[in-house]
């Protein structure tokens, strides 16, 4: 990782960690914010996705499953900014299935690493089962708004340390001679 991708991670990690704490002053108001929020996400990594796909994608073996991702957290993104007028329980349950499926995703991923002796398994695994608690979290929390706001700032403040603590971290280089 270059020096200008480590000030774009730690810089784009801190905005990320003051919106968190903005929502969090008051998470009544914050729901649309969570909302919108995540609504944005899923349409600029849909867009980017895309646009990936049509500059340089295409030409690649299995360039095409860019496109597809892309496509769909686009959708997802505007799916998302419709959920506004509908009760909580769905943008819970939304979170739920987020959280636990990223959780899921993140402990096999740290699994392989711990299998390959990467150095960096540990912190991936982390990651990955706090993601489980939150969606543990939300499910037992299912009748209060508030807490859906919480446990979104909690999940993106940590996944904002964790972005900081990768920006630090040395990168590996392979030489080939």
């Amino acid at each position: 990782m270059t020096r200008l991708q480590r000030f774009r991670e730690v810089v784009s990690a801190v905005v990320v960690i003051l919106i968190a704490l903005l929502i969090m002053l008051s998470p009544a108001e914050g729901y649309e914010d969570v909302i919108y929020i995540l609504a944005g996400i899923f349409v600029i990594r849909g867009l980017a996705k895309v646009i990936y796909y049509f500059s340089m994608a295409r030409f690649m073996v299995g360039g095409r499953w860019s496109l597809y991702t892309g496509i769909i957290m686009f959708d997802l993104g505007i799916l998302t900014a419709t959920l506004t007028d509908v009760p909580h329980y769905y943008i819970l349950i939304y979170l739920i299935a987020i959280h636990a499926f990223s959780g899921a995703v993140e402990v096999l991923r740290s699994r392989e690493a711990a299998r390959l002796h990467s150095g960096s398994w540990k912190l991936k695994m982390a990651h990955g089962i706090l993601d489980i608690v939150l969606a543990i979290v939300c499910i037992i929390f299912i009748r209060r708004m508030s807490v859906a706001v919480e446990i979104y700032c909690y999940g993106i403040l940590y996944s904002s340390v964790i972005r900081i603590i990768s920006a630090f971290r040395k990168s590996k280089f392979v030489y080939i001679q």
